[in-house]
Protein backbone atom coordinates (compact mmCIF):
# COMPACT_ATOMS: atom_id res chain seq x y z
CA UNK A 1 0.00 0.00 0.00
CA UNK A 2 1.43 3.21 -0.68
CA UNK A 3 1.33 5.47 2.50
CA UNK A 4 2.32 8.84 0.48
CA UNK A 5 -0.94 10.53 0.23
CA UNK A 6 -1.58 14.57 -0.73
CA UNK A 7 -2.83 16.18 2.10
CA UNK A 8 -4.87 19.12 3.15
CA UNK A 9 -1.71 21.06 2.59
CA UNK A 10 -1.49 19.97 -1.08
CA UNK A 11 -4.90 21.47 -2.03
CA UNK A 12 -6.24 25.26 -2.86
CA UNK A 13 -9.38 25.29 -0.52
CA UNK A 14 -9.87 29.03 0.16
CA UNK A 15 -13.37 30.24 -1.02
CA UNK A 16 -14.25 26.51 -1.40
CA UNK A 17 -16.76 23.32 0.73
CA UNK A 18 -15.02 21.10 1.82
CA UNK A 19 -16.61 17.72 2.95
CA UNK A 20 -14.60 16.81 5.87
CA UNK A 21 -15.17 13.06 7.43
CA UNK A 22 -14.21 12.78 10.95
CA UNK A 23 -14.35 10.36 13.77
CA UNK A 24 -17.40 11.86 15.78
CA UNK A 25 -18.24 8.25 17.04
CA UNK A 26 -18.06 9.03 20.55
CA UNK A 27 -19.06 7.49 23.95
CA UNK A 28 -22.51 8.71 25.28
CA UNK A 29 -24.13 8.62 29.05
CA UNK A 30 -26.09 5.27 29.24
CA UNK A 31 -29.17 7.11 30.73
CA UNK A 32 -30.25 9.02 27.31
CA UNK A 33 -29.01 11.85 28.82
CA UNK A 34 -27.25 13.03 25.46
CA UNK A 35 -23.44 13.62 27.86
CA UNK A 36 -20.62 12.88 26.00
CA UNK A 37 -18.48 11.02 28.34
CA UNK A 38 -15.43 11.31 26.67
CA UNK A 39 -14.63 13.95 23.52
CA UNK A 40 -10.99 13.10 22.28
CA UNK A 41 -12.40 11.83 19.17
CA UNK A 42 -13.91 15.72 18.59
CA UNK A 43 -10.92 17.39 20.36
CA UNK A 44 -8.35 15.03 17.78
CA UNK A 45 -10.51 16.48 14.70
CA UNK A 46 -10.07 20.17 15.39
CA UNK A 47 -6.64 20.81 13.93
CA UNK A 48 -7.98 19.97 10.71
CA UNK A 49 -10.96 21.90 11.04
CA UNK A 50 -8.82 25.06 12.21
CA UNK A 51 -6.75 24.50 9.49
CA UNK A 52 -9.31 24.51 6.81
CA UNK A 53 -11.47 27.59 8.36
CA UNK A 54 -7.73 29.51 8.69
CA UNK A 55 -7.65 28.65 4.96
CA UNK A 56 -10.57 30.23 4.06
CA UNK A 57 -12.75 26.95 3.57
CA UNK A 58 -16.35 26.13 3.90
CA UNK A 59 -16.73 23.38 6.01
CA UNK A 60 -19.33 20.22 6.49
CA UNK A 61 -18.18 17.87 8.69
CA UNK A 62 -19.62 14.29 8.69
CA UNK A 63 -19.62 10.99 10.44
CA UNK A 64 -21.11 7.64 12.00
CA UNK A 65 -22.01 7.08 15.09
CA UNK A 66 -23.01 3.93 16.68
CA UNK A 67 -24.72 1.18 14.69
CA UNK A 68 -28.22 3.01 14.24
CA UNK A 69 -30.89 0.40 12.14
CA UNK A 70 -31.06 2.59 9.39
CA UNK A 71 -35.08 1.51 8.36
CA UNK A 72 -38.15 0.49 10.59
CA UNK A 73 -38.53 -2.40 8.56
CA UNK A 74 -34.80 -3.75 9.52
CA UNK A 75 -35.89 -2.57 13.15
CA UNK A 76 -38.79 -4.61 13.55
CA UNK A 77 -36.26 -7.79 11.70
CA UNK A 78 -33.89 -6.90 14.32
CA UNK A 79 -35.75 -6.72 17.95
CA UNK A 80 -37.73 -9.72 16.90
CA UNK A 81 -34.48 -11.55 16.36
CA UNK A 82 -34.06 -10.52 19.65
CA UNK A 83 -37.38 -12.32 21.16
CA UNK A 84 -39.55 -8.94 21.29
CA UNK A 85 -42.62 -9.45 20.64
CA UNK A 86 -44.07 -8.07 17.21
CA UNK A 87 -46.87 -6.20 18.61
CA UNK A 88 -44.83 -4.25 21.07
CA UNK A 89 -42.36 -3.04 18.26
CA UNK A 90 -43.42 0.78 17.16
CA UNK A 91 -42.16 3.45 15.30
CA UNK A 92 -41.67 5.71 18.38
CA UNK A 93 -39.03 3.43 19.72
CA UNK A 94 -37.64 2.71 16.47
CA UNK A 95 -37.28 6.74 16.55
CA UNK A 96 -36.00 6.92 19.98
CA UNK A 97 -33.11 4.44 19.15
CA UNK A 98 -32.09 6.80 16.05
CA UNK A 99 -32.95 9.88 18.32
CA UNK A 100 -30.11 8.68 21.05
CA UNK A 101 -27.57 7.94 17.97
CA UNK A 102 -28.00 12.07 16.99
CA UNK A 103 -24.84 13.89 16.51
CA UNK A 104 -26.41 17.09 18.12
CA UNK A 105 -24.67 16.79 21.21
CA UNK A 106 -21.65 16.14 19.07
CA UNK A 107 -22.14 19.50 17.54
CA UNK A 108 -22.45 21.39 20.83
CA UNK A 109 -19.34 19.87 22.11
CA UNK A 110 -18.09 21.30 18.56
CA UNK A 111 -19.22 24.59 18.77
CA UNK A 112 -17.90 24.95 22.45
CA UNK A 113 -14.08 23.52 21.73
CA UNK A 114 -14.17 26.19 18.44
CA UNK A 115 -15.80 29.00 20.15
CA UNK A 116 -18.39 29.39 17.28
CA UNK A 117 -21.72 28.19 16.28
CA UNK A 118 -22.12 25.14 14.12
CA UNK A 119 -24.68 24.46 12.00
CA UNK A 120 -26.30 21.40 12.95
CA UNK A 121 -28.64 19.56 9.69
CA UNK A 122 -31.73 17.39 10.53
CA UNK A 123 -30.42 14.87 7.67
CA UNK A 124 -27.34 13.51 5.81
CA UNK A 125 -28.35 14.16 2.27
CA UNK A 126 -32.10 15.19 2.60
CA UNK A 127 -33.50 18.59 1.88
CA UNK A 128 -32.19 20.38 5.29
CA UNK A 129 -28.74 19.08 4.60
CA UNK A 130 -29.01 20.80 0.78
CA UNK A 131 -30.63 23.61 1.74
CA UNK A 132 -27.66 24.61 4.49
CA UNK A 133 -24.81 23.54 2.60
CA UNK A 134 -26.25 25.94 -0.47
CA UNK A 135 -25.97 28.69 1.80
CA UNK A 136 -22.69 27.87 3.90
CA UNK A 137 -20.36 30.46 3.98
CA UNK A 138 -15.93 30.21 4.41
CA UNK A 139 -15.52 29.95 7.67
CA UNK A 140 -18.52 28.98 8.74
CA UNK A 141 -19.05 24.87 9.69
CA UNK A 142 -21.81 22.54 9.54
CA UNK A 143 -22.03 19.17 10.36
CA UNK A 144 -24.59 16.62 8.56
CA UNK A 145 -26.67 13.87 11.02
CA UNK A 146 -25.14 10.83 11.61
CA UNK A 147 -24.03 9.26 8.31
CA UNK A 148 -25.61 5.69 9.01
CA UNK A 149 -28.95 6.84 9.50
CA UNK A 150 -28.57 6.67 5.20
CA UNK A 151 -29.15 2.49 5.08
CA UNK A 152 -26.81 3.09 1.71
CA UNK A 153 -23.62 4.08 3.86
CA UNK A 154 -22.36 1.05 4.92
CA UNK A 155 -23.41 -0.29 1.51
CA UNK A 156 -20.73 1.97 0.15
CA UNK A 157 -24.16 3.01 -2.38
CA UNK A 158 -22.75 5.39 -4.91
CA UNK A 159 -26.19 6.68 -5.47
CA UNK A 160 -25.44 8.19 -1.49
CA UNK A 161 -21.42 9.03 -2.08
CA UNK A 162 -22.76 10.91 -5.08
CA UNK A 163 -25.49 13.07 -3.43
CA UNK A 164 -23.10 13.39 -0.67
CA UNK A 165 -20.08 15.09 -2.90
CA UNK A 166 -22.37 17.11 -4.82
CA UNK A 167 -22.34 19.32 -1.65
CA UNK A 168 -18.74 19.98 -1.81
CA UNK A 169 -15.90 20.84 -3.52
CA UNK A 170 -13.23 18.93 -2.33
CA UNK A 171 -12.99 15.93 0.12
CA UNK A 172 -10.90 15.43 3.66
CA UNK A 173 -10.67 12.40 5.29
CA UNK A 174 -9.59 12.59 8.80
CA UNK A 175 -11.52 9.44 10.41
CA UNK A 176 -8.50 6.90 10.54
CA UNK A 177 -11.21 4.71 13.05
CA UNK A 178 -13.01 4.25 10.02
CA UNK A 179 -10.38 4.01 6.92
CA UNK A 180 -10.67 0.37 7.17
CA UNK A 181 -14.27 0.12 6.08
CA UNK A 182 -14.98 0.95 2.51
CA UNK A 183 -18.73 2.64 3.09
CA UNK A 184 -20.23 5.89 0.91
CA UNK A 185 -18.61 8.75 3.61
CA UNK A 186 -14.95 6.99 3.85
CA UNK A 187 -14.36 6.04 0.49
CA UNK A 188 -17.49 6.26 -2.23
CA UNK A 189 -17.06 10.14 -2.01
CA UNK A 190 -13.87 9.95 -3.43
CA UNK A 191 -15.02 8.48 -6.86
CA UNK A 192 -16.60 12.08 -7.61
CA UNK A 193 -14.02 14.70 -5.60
CA UNK A 194 -10.32 15.20 -5.46
CA UNK A 195 -9.97 12.94 -2.14
CA UNK A 196 -6.46 14.05 0.70
CA UNK A 197 -5.92 13.25 3.73
CA UNK A 198 -6.34 15.73 7.31
CA UNK A 199 -3.56 16.12 9.59
CA UNK A 200 -4.87 13.20 11.70
CA UNK A 201 -4.62 10.07 9.27
CA UNK A 202 -1.10 11.94 7.91
CA UNK A 203 -0.16 11.36 10.93
CA UNK A 204 -1.16 7.58 11.29
CA UNK A 205 0.17 7.31 7.61
CA UNK A 206 3.64 8.83 8.76
CA UNK A 207 3.96 6.73 12.22
CA UNK A 208 2.34 3.28 11.36
CA UNK A 209 3.25 3.58 7.98
CA UNK A 210 6.45 4.56 8.38
CA UNK A 211 7.57 2.07 11.06
CA UNK A 212 6.56 -0.64 8.68
CA UNK A 213 8.18 0.71 5.33
CA UNK A 214 11.50 1.99 6.55
CA UNK A 215 11.70 1.42 10.93
CA UNK A 216 14.32 2.28 12.53
CA UNK A 217 16.13 -0.72 13.54
CA UNK A 218 15.99 -2.53 16.47
CA UNK A 219 12.02 -3.08 15.58
CA UNK A 220 10.29 -5.00 18.35
CA UNK A 221 6.47 -5.60 17.88
CA UNK A 222 4.79 -6.29 21.18
CA UNK A 223 1.29 -8.43 21.11
CA UNK A 224 -1.01 -8.73 23.53
CA UNK A 225 -5.01 -9.38 23.94
CA UNK A 226 -6.86 -12.30 24.04
CA UNK A 227 -6.96 -14.26 21.04
CA UNK A 228 -4.17 -15.51 18.59
CA UNK A 229 -7.10 -15.84 16.20
CA UNK A 230 -7.57 -12.08 15.95
CA UNK A 231 -3.80 -11.56 15.24
CA UNK A 232 -2.59 -13.95 12.63
CA UNK A 233 -2.53 -11.08 9.83
CA UNK A 234 -0.41 -9.04 12.29
CA UNK A 235 1.61 -11.84 13.42
CA UNK A 236 2.36 -12.96 9.69
CA UNK A 237 3.22 -9.20 8.55
CA UNK A 238 5.29 -8.49 11.50
CA UNK A 239 7.58 -11.54 10.64
CA UNK A 240 8.51 -10.17 7.36
CA UNK A 241 10.10 -6.68 9.25
CA UNK A 242 10.05 -7.28 12.94
CA UNK A 243 13.58 -7.80 14.51
CA UNK A 244 12.00 -9.23 17.55
CA UNK A 245 8.35 -10.26 18.68
CA UNK A 246 6.90 -10.56 21.79
CA UNK A 247 3.37 -12.30 22.63
CA UNK A 248 1.71 -11.25 25.84
CA UNK A 249 -1.96 -11.31 27.06
CA UNK A 250 -4.40 -14.17 26.81
CA UNK A 251 -2.93 -15.54 23.63
CA UNK A 252 0.30 -16.47 25.41
CA UNK A 253 -1.69 -19.67 26.64
CA UNK A 254 -2.29 -21.21 23.10
CA UNK A 255 1.48 -20.90 22.66
CA UNK A 256 2.15 -22.61 25.87
CA UNK A 257 -0.47 -25.21 25.22
CA UNK A 258 1.26 -25.75 22.02
CA UNK A 259 4.31 -26.85 22.88
CA UNK A 260 3.01 -28.99 25.59
CA UNK A 261 2.33 -26.47 28.65
CA UNK A 262 -0.75 -27.14 30.72
CA UNK A 263 -2.61 -23.66 30.83
CA UNK A 264 -5.27 -24.96 33.97
CA UNK A 265 -8.53 -22.80 32.90
CA UNK A 266 -6.88 -19.85 30.95
CA UNK A 267 -7.73 -18.61 27.62
CA UNK A 268 -7.32 -21.15 25.04
CA UNK A 269 -8.28 -21.58 21.52
CA UNK A 270 -7.42 -25.57 20.92
CA UNK A 271 -8.05 -24.39 17.09
CA UNK A 272 -5.12 -22.35 16.46
CA UNK A 273 -2.36 -24.47 18.49
CA UNK A 274 -0.79 -25.62 15.29
CA UNK A 275 -0.81 -21.88 13.79
CA UNK A 276 1.36 -20.98 16.99
CA UNK A 277 3.75 -23.80 16.18
CA UNK A 278 4.03 -22.72 12.75
CA UNK A 279 4.70 -19.56 14.10
CA UNK A 280 7.24 -19.88 16.73
CA UNK A 281 9.34 -21.97 13.58
CA UNK A 282 8.76 -19.58 10.77
CA UNK A 283 10.62 -17.26 13.35
CA UNK A 284 13.42 -19.23 13.83
CA UNK A 285 13.65 -19.77 10.18
CA UNK A 286 13.91 -15.92 9.58
CA UNK A 287 15.60 -15.07 12.01
CA UNK A 288 12.95 -13.10 14.39
CA UNK A 289 13.25 -13.62 18.15
CA UNK A 290 10.22 -14.33 19.35
CA UNK A 291 10.00 -14.05 23.03
CA UNK A 292 7.47 -15.94 24.85
CA UNK A 293 6.22 -15.90 28.87
CA UNK A 294 8.71 -17.53 31.19
CA UNK A 295 6.33 -16.89 34.33
CA UNK A 296 2.22 -16.42 34.87
CA UNK A 297 0.68 -14.62 37.35
CA UNK A 298 -2.19 -17.13 37.80
CA UNK A 299 -5.22 -16.59 39.76
CA UNK A 300 -7.89 -19.03 40.84
CA UNK A 301 -11.10 -17.05 39.76
CA UNK A 302 -11.65 -14.57 36.82
CA UNK A 303 -12.30 -11.47 39.66
CA UNK A 304 -10.44 -8.23 40.90
CA UNK A 305 -9.60 -10.12 44.61
CA UNK A 306 -8.82 -13.67 42.91
CA UNK A 307 -6.24 -15.32 45.38
CA UNK A 308 -2.88 -15.42 42.84
CA UNK A 309 0.57 -17.10 42.78
CA UNK A 310 2.98 -16.66 39.82
CA UNK A 311 4.18 -20.26 38.45
CA UNK A 312 5.98 -20.97 35.63
CA UNK A 313 5.02 -20.65 32.16
CA UNK A 314 3.27 -24.12 30.89
CA UNK A 315 2.76 -25.61 34.13
CA UNK A 316 -0.46 -24.10 35.61
CA UNK A 317 -2.70 -26.69 37.92
CA UNK A 318 -6.24 -27.04 36.95
CA UNK A 319 -8.60 -24.75 38.46
CA UNK A 320 -6.16 -22.12 38.30
CA UNK A 321 -5.96 -19.61 35.13
CA UNK A 322 -3.38 -17.12 34.17
CA UNK A 323 -4.58 -13.35 34.47
CA UNK A 324 -0.99 -11.69 33.58
CA UNK A 325 2.87 -12.19 32.44
CA UNK A 326 5.27 -12.80 35.60
CA UNK A 327 7.90 -11.32 36.97
CA UNK A 328 10.94 -13.26 35.15
CA UNK A 329 8.62 -12.27 32.36
CA UNK A 330 8.07 -8.24 32.72
CA UNK A 331 12.00 -8.06 33.27
CA UNK A 332 12.78 -10.21 30.09
CA UNK A 333 10.41 -7.68 27.92
CA UNK A 334 11.45 -4.69 29.64
CA UNK A 335 15.37 -5.40 28.45
CA UNK A 336 13.96 -6.27 25.08
CA UNK A 337 12.44 -2.60 24.31
CA UNK A 338 15.08 -0.73 26.58
CA UNK A 339 17.45 -0.84 23.38
CA UNK A 340 15.24 -1.25 20.68
CA UNK A 341 14.66 1.87 17.77
CA UNK A 342 11.04 1.14 16.90
CA UNK A 343 7.92 -0.45 19.41
CA UNK A 344 4.83 -1.26 18.33
CA UNK A 345 2.70 -2.42 21.14
CA UNK A 346 -1.23 -3.86 20.03
CA UNK A 347 -2.81 -5.63 23.08
CA UNK A 348 -2.47 -5.78 26.85
CA UNK A 349 0.02 -8.31 28.87
CA UNK A 350 -2.67 -9.07 31.03
CA UNK A 351 -6.29 -8.49 32.51
CA UNK A 352 -5.25 -4.87 33.40
CA UNK A 353 -8.54 -3.27 34.09
CA UNK A 354 -8.17 -5.59 37.69
CA UNK A 355 -5.17 -3.39 39.32
CA UNK A 356 -3.93 -6.65 40.90
CA UNK A 357 -3.02 -8.06 37.24
CA UNK A 358 -2.22 -5.24 35.60
CA UNK A 359 1.69 -5.03 36.23
CA UNK A 360 2.70 -6.68 33.49
CA UNK A 361 1.07 -4.19 31.47
CA UNK A 362 2.08 -1.08 33.64
CA UNK A 363 5.57 -2.05 33.53
CA UNK A 364 5.87 -2.43 29.88
CA UNK A 365 4.07 0.90 29.13
CA UNK A 366 6.55 1.95 31.63
CA UNK A 367 9.47 0.73 29.76
CA UNK A 368 7.98 2.20 26.62
CA UNK A 369 7.95 5.47 28.38
CA UNK A 370 11.78 5.21 29.39
CA UNK A 371 13.25 3.95 25.97
CA UNK A 372 14.44 6.89 23.55
CA UNK A 373 12.62 4.58 20.79
CA UNK A 374 9.90 5.74 18.77
CA UNK A 375 6.73 4.41 20.41
CA UNK A 376 3.40 3.57 18.31
CA UNK A 377 0.30 2.19 20.42
CA UNK A 378 -1.89 0.45 18.02
CA UNK A 379 -5.08 1.62 19.54
CA UNK A 380 -7.93 -0.20 21.19
CA UNK A 381 -7.19 -2.05 24.23
CA UNK A 382 -3.44 -1.14 24.35
CA UNK A 383 -4.23 3.02 23.70
CA UNK A 384 -7.03 2.48 26.82
CA UNK A 385 -4.18 0.81 29.07
CA UNK A 386 -1.60 3.47 28.39
CA UNK A 387 -4.13 6.42 29.55
CA UNK A 388 -5.12 4.61 32.35
CA UNK A 389 -2.24 4.02 33.73
CA UNK A 390 -1.00 7.56 33.26
CA UNK A 391 1.92 6.96 30.72
CA UNK A 392 -0.11 8.51 27.33
CA UNK A 393 2.18 11.63 27.14
CA UNK A 394 5.15 9.56 27.09
CA UNK A 395 4.69 7.70 23.80
CA UNK A 396 5.43 9.03 20.10
CA UNK A 397 2.24 8.27 18.62
CA UNK A 398 -1.13 6.60 19.89
CA UNK A 399 -3.53 5.11 17.00
CA UNK A 400 -6.99 6.56 16.97
CA UNK A 401 -8.10 3.88 15.45
CA UNK A 402 -8.12 0.29 16.80
CA UNK A 403 -9.40 -2.08 14.00
CA UNK A 404 -7.85 0.22 11.17
CA UNK A 405 -4.51 0.00 12.83
CA UNK A 406 -4.97 -3.67 13.39
CA UNK A 407 -5.75 -4.49 9.45
CA UNK A 408 -2.81 -1.53 8.87
CA UNK A 409 -0.23 -3.54 10.68
CA UNK A 410 -1.49 -6.90 9.36
CA UNK A 411 -0.35 -5.07 5.39
CA UNK A 412 -4.25 -5.14 4.30
CA UNK A 413 -4.89 -2.00 2.08
CA UNK A 414 -7.58 0.07 3.58
CA UNK A 415 -10.11 1.20 1.54
CA UNK A 416 -10.43 4.71 3.44
CA UNK A 417 -6.59 5.46 2.57
CA UNK A 418 -6.39 3.62 -0.92
CA UNK A 419 -8.96 6.24 -2.33
CA UNK A 420 -6.91 9.39 -1.64
CA UNK A 421 -4.64 11.00 -3.82
CA UNK A 422 -1.41 9.58 -4.02
CA UNK A 423 1.55 12.57 -3.42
Amino acid sequence: MNYSKKTVKDVDVNGKKVLLRCDFNVPMAKDGSGVITDDKRIRAALPTIQYLLDQGAAVIACSHMGKPVATFESYVKKQTEKGKDPASITQEKWKKSLAELSLKPVAARLGELLGKDIIMAADVVGPDAQAKAANLQPGQVLLLENTRFEKGETKNDPALAKAMADMAEVYVSDAFGAVHRAHASTAGVADYLPAVSGFLIQKELDFIGGALANPKRPLVAILGGSKVSSKIGVINNLLEIADTIIIGGGMAYTFSAAQGGTVGDSLLEEDWKDYSLEMIQKAKDKGVKLLLPVDTVIADAFAPDANSKVVNAGEIPEGWQGLDIGPETVKLYCEAVADAGTVIWNGPMGVFEFEKFAAGTKAVAEALSKTSAITIIGGGDSAAAVQQLGYADKMTHISTGGGASLEFMEGKELPGVACLLDA
